[in-house]
């Protein structure tokens, strides 16, 4: 398995912990949770295909 592919979903955990954290602060719906973790996981695909190139 990929080295980097183990980092991001490292990374992806730590973002979710975090964003539960924060979600429970400012008190978002679910709605708005939903559309972090998809830009989230866009971003990270992102990121990820660019080390293929």
């Amino acid at each position: 398995m990929d080295s980097g592919l183990i980092l991001l979903i490292f990374l992806a955990f730590l973002f979710a912990w975090g964003l539960n954290r924060v979600r429970r602060a400012l008190r978002l719906g679910p709605v708005a949770y939903a559309g972090v973790v998809i830009v989230f996981v866009l971003v990270m695909l992102a990121l990820w295909g660019q080390t293929f190139r």
